[in-house]
């Protein structure tokens, strides 16, 4: 077997291993972070039991850290006495982003995570089966539920040689990117092997790993060898290290073979992670904005090789520099080291531990203004301006270019130093600083714990059991690769209000059609069309709670991203896939009948839709399992455990 099936196999509890069949895992360790964790804390508190069964399981905070209003605080508030109620880690404000900390201090080879954000694949970079979900089955998980999916193919990306100067791991899953696009890795996991592996360090690994959510991919992973006992013991957590390497007679479904000595500095152009292209085609672009960080290339390694540049040098003075680290751990090896001085006197500015400009917290860029992100998204508006010009590259092509103000190839740089080359090489300490105090471990006397609850944190909307038919107005049509943020955009504004699901859902489509929510709320009964890979992105399961609470009925999309149809079929939206005609044949406001929706859900693998305005049908495709089917016609997966346990 490969790694990934090892994995698979070992927490298999139904179905088999076989692509495509729905199969479900036993869950070891979970995390959420506050945008997602404080509704699904109140998921958990809907399923009535007095612990959780994982484990380890991690509440962080890492996105709502503004803390403009009380609102924030208050759910920072519940987050903490939650957790210490139930049996759950505690993460503070400030001591970083879930992914880099969860990799420092907890994820473990050969074990399972389930994260409620779609870069918790981050953990596959020891070796671990690491994947985000929406809210509701990350509690799920925690109530000792497996987690369901379908079995993905496996990817082998076979890397050879070693990458030149100048060139980092950013480079290589960018060109990943490009190669298999944003909806390339849909329905598999890409498994690292090859000789050029060996080379990469777990902060290396971890950068391709995180970002393989934008290909789509259910997870990424890399095996656990000498590289991953290096880090673990550097983390002082050698004994949670063991050996996880894929059998020499391995089998994958598909294959891709990467010649790392060919990769060049590369980025990605506004305003989609798959659109990668050559820094030196963009070479000489005015910069007016550069963020390093986020929880992709925000380690010790990412870091300091940005200080490393930066030494003895001034940022352009067009230019803003911030860099946000991620982990308290790595801001506190970077001041040690006197790198945090040498980045202050370049004349960067620190940002807190935190997600920061990623999520839109902060630090939206002029307008008309190019910014160069080290992150891993940069769909239209998330920075928080509208007509963002933002660009994804490695942090030695953002450090140069924060220098040189203009976009610019590392490699044109690091010549001036050839007798000095290796002052730009970063290798991963031998040790690590440990200070887990800002780690709060769960009460000994649950009992006692009283949860705390602000006034923005509402009860979680339940839907009620499917109708036997629908009569339903179409209230917006999209195009392709709509996201989640699309969807339910973030921001400070709006990140806010994620446990509140009445204030929040005024927000719905609000980038796309600022009157949706209102006449979504009007029509009582609507529906969405969607084009290709609908809600790719974030794992925000607000992108259906919301939606369900202003009376969104079903989905019609040629395709959809997993981690949102898995979240639609959650709060009980039915996602159906529609033929390229379908989707050509109405427009919005148009009238649709799905006249026998659930005897056809429970009978049928195609679902009947009637034009009211000419009377002609049409067919949908459900491909709904026997449990989705039983989900969806219960009105939600809570609805359905609870009827289930009856």
């Amino acid at each position: 077997m490969n790694v990934a099936q090892k994995l698979i196999s070992s927490h298999l509890v139904s179905g088999s291993m076989v692509a495509g069949n729905e199969i479900a895992i036993s869950i070891d360790q979970t995390l959420t972070q506050d945008a997602t964790g404080t509704m699904a804390y109140l998921e958990f508190e809907a399923i009535g039991i007095p612990k959780v069964k994982t484990k380890l399981s991690v509440s962080y905070v890492d996105h709502n850290t503004l803390q403009t209003g009380f609102e924030n605080a208050d759910d920072h508030r519940f987050l903490q006495t939650i957790a210490s109620k139930y049996g759950i880690y505690f993460s503070k404000p400030g001591n970083g982003i879930s992914h880099q900390v969860h990799l420092e201090r907890f994820a473990k080879p050969g074990q399972t995570l389930l994260g409620s954000d779609s870069h918790t694949p981050n953990a596959g970079a020891v070796g671990m089966l690491a994947i985000g979900a929406g809210g509701l089955s990350v509690a799920m998980a925690m109530a000792g539920e497996p987690f369901w999916m379908v079995m993905p193919k496996i990817l082998c990306v076979n890397l050879t040689g070693k990458l030149q100067k100048g060139v980092g791991a950013k480079d290589i899953i960018l060109e990943i990117l490009r190669r298999l696009t944003v909806k390339g890795g849909a329905g598999k996991i890409l498994e690292y092997s090859g000789e050029g592996v060996k080379n990469l360090t777990v902060p290396e690994r971890a950068t391709i790993t995180n970002m393989g959510a934008e290909c789509g991919a259910t997870s990424s992973v890399f095996p656990s060898d000498e590289q991953t006992l290096a880090f673990l013991k550097a983390q002082q957590r050698k004994s949670d290290w063991g050996l996880l390497v894929p059998d020499p007679d391995a089998v994958y479904d598909e294959e891709l073979n990467i010649s790392l000595n060919t990769i060049e500095p590369l980025i990605a152009a506004p305003s989609s992670p798959d659109n990668v292209a050559a820094v030196r085609e963009f070479a000489g672009i005015p910069v007016k904005q550069v963020c390093i960080g986020s929880c992709i290339n925000s380690s010790f390694i990412d870091i300091m090789l940005a200080a490393k540049i930066l030494k003895g040098k001034k940022v352009h003075p067009d230019v803003s520099l911030t860099i946000n680290m991620g982990s308290r751990q790595t801001l506190l090896m970077i001041s040690k080291s006197r790198a945090l001085a040498d980045l202050i006197n370049a004349g960067a500015r620190i940002l807190e531990c935190a997600c920061g400009p990623c999520i839109g917290m902060g630090q939206a860029p002029s307008t008309g203004a190019v910014s160069l992100r080290t992150f891993n998204r940069n769909f239209p508006g998330r920075s928080g301006t509208p007509n963002d010009q933002v660009y994804l590259c490695s942090p030695a092509t953002a450090a140069v270019s924060a220098i040189e103000g203009v976009i610019t190839d590392p490699r044109d740089y690091f010549k001036q130093f050839t007798v000095r080359g290796s002052r730009f090489t970063v290798k991963l300490p031998p040790k690590y600083i440990i200070d887990d105090s800002m780690i709060i471990p769960p009460s000994k006397e649950p009992e006692k714990v009283v949860v705390e609850r602000g006034p923005n944190i509402k009860p979680l909307p339940i839907k009620g059991e499917l109708e036997e038919s629908i009569k339903a107005k179409i209230i917006l049509k999209t195009g392709d690769n709509i996201t989640t943020d699309d969807i339910m955009p973030a921001g400070a504004k709006i990140l806010s209000l994620r446990s509140n699901i009445a204030a929040i859902s005024e927000y719905v489509f609000s980038r796309i059609d600022t009157t949706f929510p209102v006449r979504a709320k009007t029509s009582g009964n609507g529906v969405v069309l969607g084009g290709i890979n609908y809600g790719q992105g974030s794992s925000r399961e607000h992108a259906a709670l919301a939606p369900m609470y202003l009376g969104i009925k079903i989905i019609l999309a040629k395709s959809f991203a997993r981690i949102h149809r898995d979240n639609l079929i959650n709060f009980g939206i039915l996602p159906l896939t529609i033929s390229t005609d379908v989707y050509d044949t109405f427009e919005q406001d148009r009238e649709i009948q799905f006249p026998n929706i659930a005897k056809e859900i429970r009978e049928s693998s195609e679902i009947t839709l009637i034009d009211v305005k000419t009377g002609r049908k049409y067919k949908a495709e459900h491909g709904l399992t026997e449990r989705q089917r039983n989900i969806i016609l219960a009105g939600g997966l809570l609805n359905y455990i609870k009827k289930r346990s009856l």
